[in-house]
């Protein structure tokens, strides 16, 4: 049958078995090339490959992937009779071939064809331009399959597995591989071809040249064995790499780090609203995308725009890493590309909120109005928080460069609950975003596009154009390696150098070995990240080695915390560490990558130059506070979101008044002792005047304004996990001295802080990070040429000095601290604790001993109204891609920075009972409390 001559005409009689759903498979088996029952692997693969029409390697490729797929085709239990039969294309209805709904369902069980499948498949594709000369003729190209399959998988729904996708890309892109017309993008599968396939088993004519005309030579049984087994590791490893999400966890070590981290599967929204906060729709657009003159991704912004995603794809392209489908799989939310456009458009996006009650006046009328530049517009539809930074001068040279692309404070700080099909979006709240995860893929997304055939040249050209010389090819080639080197060695060293260091353990008493704490979806180790990015990585940057010793495992990672109403706090962070707000958000934009150069091989007036944009800090911050809150007693600026239960029918999210009246008078004896009265409740004020905030002694007249001087209370009487409160008190670091940093000099003679003699080169982390912060963000002003009398008004009075501690002083508040921030907002904000170890307020007004001790988040886990946070089953198991959180490694011992300890409902607080604030709360009491908080 091998010989041209020798091939019988088309017979319509041979019977192909239903249970052979494959069409390519039936199609052989009809025109009888393979027999219909078990076929030798060898036999099978040799047939493939020559009906590919591939050549030399590649065709040997071909055999290799066929003989893997056809060794798990009739299921793994099957595999070593596979080997040594053959594959049962009788027999594979019920395998892993068997996609059981979720394919085409163009063939039946019984193995008729129902042509209206035909005809929706078709409906995805087009007319194309026969290459043959034959006119048009419906077909089906690479994208569109990849459009067709995703919708089989959409219907498909619950009754679709994991694996179903990796099915999918050894079906259709295999039939458009080998029967498609054209080249490149234009190759199509013609729908005439399909159903001739389908109904008559008969495969077009050169597909059937290509076949007869090689002959098929069986293989040895040693061939076989180890033909098969190498073609299992190598299809093991090739699908590792395609489908990392399901596969990377179960790989071991360096090949784990070769793989893109595991992503949750994108779940579509059937619609999104952003709720009133007080901003009109041009300030929350600007506020996201605003840049703060970052370049937290280590490529110019039109790199970053050409890369691939970190993934396989064996007949399509692989999607770019910046489509927003894909960065909306690491937490972040869908931006539009300007607010100019139409209600729909705004409408998908959540704008144009049909619940909206008031239309909020724009920030450039408020008094004092916030009249901040141009309006950031999104031309590439990036998601919230990704801003691009123009016109970027080196801070060492003063040469302008590439765009770059960085994250701006909405990334962190803008939230999302999702609850059936859909979502509530909000300013200033706590990101369910996994930065680290974005890191990885990132320079995955680097090391692919060097290594992988064909990526390089597709970069290029988007970077490049597609008649770039081969000398700026080169020359693009060598920066993305040297980029990739510094990357790796990076990573290196960083491992290398925590690898040698201890921490001393509060909970134990003892130093132990650092390592990383996992951040995952919606905690970042800010604290630790911003020291090792100054003091470690940008010296580095700037020529200076030896700086990596100032490097510190990220093992306290917290909950981002919500900054509405923070403008009127004394203190922001946590640990109630930094008072002044430039200094604030300074640090913050250093942490996230601001370039700044450090060198001493530069001209002395570039030394502490950065990119940092400095007027766009100032805008953040007056954006955020509106107008002062005395005399008025109430807040502008960004209000904290509310409840809400107009767009939800659901009787979940219904209030109960009478629950409010018991959980406000619960509020106020057992809340108000730390975290005051609440800020938007004149009910409260009226029948608890003495506890109003508004009346408090804790608001502390600073220049011209008051400030509310929030409760601090010891880490330990809180009971609650140390790490973060211990950063500041215990971390140093080292620098240079020809920075002349002189913390005690500068910070003394700028802020009068009173400090003691501190070192210039071996210091604190807290004041060295003051001191430098300091320097860098006046020579930003001085830079912009700011007017003295304007840097000074953006200063303000608030001081750049050591948090003194609980004021007034007692002494059984010993340090550190953390402090009690007002509650509103606070049904926004789960995970709860710094540390986002306690999934709702239902626990957090539980006894600590019962909390959850284990749990899954990111995903888009649906929010749950009743607990107010995330409904947990303790040790619950993760879906794909969701990071695991516990209190507990894996050998049993408690995991640093983890614990869900503390501020317990369990007691009487007294001598003796750290982590006990509050006697056992009735379930009925609980419950009435969250119905209180809901409405703050």
């Amino acid at each position: 049958m091998n010989d041209p001559a020798s091939k019988p005409p088309f017979d319509p009689s041979i019977q192909v078995s239903p249970d052979n759903p494959c069409p390519f498979l039936r199609g052989l088996v009809g025109e009888g090339f393979v027999d219909g029952g078990t076929v030798p692997i060898g036999k099978l693969s040799q047939t493939i490959a020559n009906a590919s029409g591939d050549k030399g390697l590649m065709k040997t490729v071909a055999r290799v992937e066929t003989r893997g797929i056809a060794l798990i085709a009739n299921g793994f239990g099957h595999i070593l009779k596979s080997i040594f039969s053959g594959a049962q294309l009788d027999a594979l209805r019920g395998g892993p071939l068997d996609k059981r709904g979720a394919g085409s369902r163009i063939l039946g069980v019984d193995g008729k064809v129902n042509e209206d499948q035909i005809a929706r498949l078709a409906s995805f594709g087009r007319d194309y331009t026969d290459p043959n000369g034959g006119g048009t003729e419906p077909g089906i190209n690479a994208s569109e399959i990849q459009t067709y399959m995703r919708d089989n998988f959409k219907r498909a729904g619950s009754a679709a597995r994991w694996y179903y996708r990796i099915l999918m890309q050894f079906e259709w892109p295999i039939l458009l591989k080998i029967m498609g017309k054209g080249e490149g993008e234009n190759r199509y599968l013609a729908i005439a071809d399909v159903r001739t396939l389908f109904n008559e088993r008969k495969f077009p004519e050169r597909i059937t040249q290509r076949v007869v005309s090689q002959p098929v030579k069986p293989p040895s049984l040693i061939l076989r064995v180890a033909g098969g087994l190498v073609a299992a590791l190598l299809v093991f490893g090739v699908v590792a790499l395609r489908f990392p999400d399901q596969f990377q966890p179960m790989l071991p070590g360096i090949l784990g780090d070769l793989v893109a981290p595991p992503l949750p599967k994108l779940v579509e929204p059937q619609a999104a609203y952003w709720l009133e906060q007080n901003w009109a729709l041009e300030d929350r657009h600007w506020f996201h995308h605003a840049s703060q003159g970052t370049a937290t991704f280590p490529v110019p912004y039109s790199w970053f725009m050409a890369l691939e995603q970190p993934r396989l794809h064996f007949f399509a392209k692989p999607g770019m890493l910046h489509d927003s489908d894909h960065l909306q799989r690491f937490g972040f939310i869908p931006s539009p590309q300007t607010i100019n456009t139409d209600d729909a458009t705004l409408r998908r996006f959540g704008y144009a909120n049909v619940y909206d009650k008031t239309k909020p006046v724009p920030a450039r009328l408020w008094d004092p109005p916030v009249n901040w530049g141009t309006q950031a517009e999104n031309v590439d539809g990036l998601p919230v928080g990704f801003a691009r930074m123009t016109g970027v001068p080196d801070p060492a040279t003063g040469q302008v460069g590439d765009d770059r692309i960085g994250l701006t404070c909405a990334a962190c700080h803008t939230g999302q609950i999702h609850y059936k099909g859909i979502d509530i979006r909000f300013d200033g709240g706590p990101a369910m975003t996994d930065l680290r995860k974005l890191e990885v893929t990132t320079g995955l997304s680097i090391a692919y596009t060097l290594l992988v055939p064909g990526r390089f040249t597709r970069f290029a050209d988007r970077v490049l154009g597609p008649s770039a010389s081969g000398a700026d090819r080169d020359a693009l080639k060598q920066k993305l390696r040297t980029i990739s080197t510094f990357l790796i060695d990076w990573e290196k060293t960083y491992a290398k150098t925590i690898d040698g260091k201890t921490r001393f353990n509060e909970k134990t008493k003892r130093e132990e070995k650092q390592q990383d704490t996992e951040e995952g979806y919606g905690r970042l180790d800010a604290l630790n990240r911003i020291g090792n990015q100054v003091f470690a990585q940008d010296m580095t940057l700037s020529g200076l080695s030896g700086f990596e010793k100032n490097l510190h495992a990220k093992d306290a990672p917290v909950s981002f915390p919500p900054i509405w109403t923070v403008p009127w706090l004394k203190f922001a962070q946590y640990d109630a560490s930094i008072e002044q707000p430039l200094i604030r958000n300074a640090g913050e934009a250093l942490g996230v990558t601001a370039l700044l150069n450090l060198s001493d091989n530069t001209p002395k007036d570039t030394l502490f130059r950065s990119s940092m944009d400095i007027k766009n800090l100032n805008w953040i911050e007056d954006l955020l506070k509106g107008s002062a809150p005395y005399p008025k007693k109430q807040l502008s600026g960004l209000t904290s979101p509310k409840w809400p239960s107009d767009i939800f029918g659901d009787n979940a999210w219904k209030i109960d008044g009478e629950r409010v009246k018991n959980g406000r008078k619960l509020y106020a004896q057992i809340c108000v002792e730390c975290h005051l009265g609440p800020v938007n409740d004149p009910v409260f004020d009226t029948e608890f005047p003495d506890q109003s905030i508004w009346s408090s002694s804790r608001w502390e007249t600073i220049g011209k304004d008051k400030f509310l001087n929030e409760v601090q209370k010891s880490v330990k009487g809180m009971g609650t996990d140390p790490a973060q409160a211990s950063v500041l008190q215990t971390r140093t670091v080292q620098v240079p001295g020809f920075l002349e940093l002189d913390p005690t000099q500068k910070l003394n003679a700028w802020w009068s802080c009173n400090l003691p003699a501190i070192s210039s080169t071996d210091m604190p982390y807290s004041v060295g990070l003051m001191v430098l912060v300091d320097i860098v963000s006046r020579k930003a002003m001085d830079d912009a040429k700011i007017d003295p009398k304007v840097q000074q008004a953006w200063w303000g009075e608030r001081k750049n000095c050591p948090n003194p501690g609980p004021q007034p002083a007692e002494a059984k508040e010993p340090p550190p601290w953390y402090r009690a921030r007002p509650l509103n907002g606070v049904w926004a904000t789960a995970p709860y604790l710094h540390n986002g170890s306690v999934p709702s307020l239902y626990w957090m007004l539980s006894p600590a001993a019962e909390r959850p001790k284990s749990f899954c988040m990111g995903g888009g886990r649906d929010y749950d109204p009743k607990q107010v946070g995330f409904a947990v089953v303790d040790g619950e198991s993760c879906k794909t891609g969701q990071s695991h959180f516990s209190t507990r490694a894996s050998d049993g011992t408690e995991t640093f920075g983890n614990s869900n300890a503390g501020h317990s409902f369990d007691g009487t607080p007294g001598p003796g009972k750290d982590g006990t604030i509050g006697r056992v709360l009735k379930e009925q009491e609980r419950y009435d409390l969250i119905e209180y908080l809901k409405t703050l």
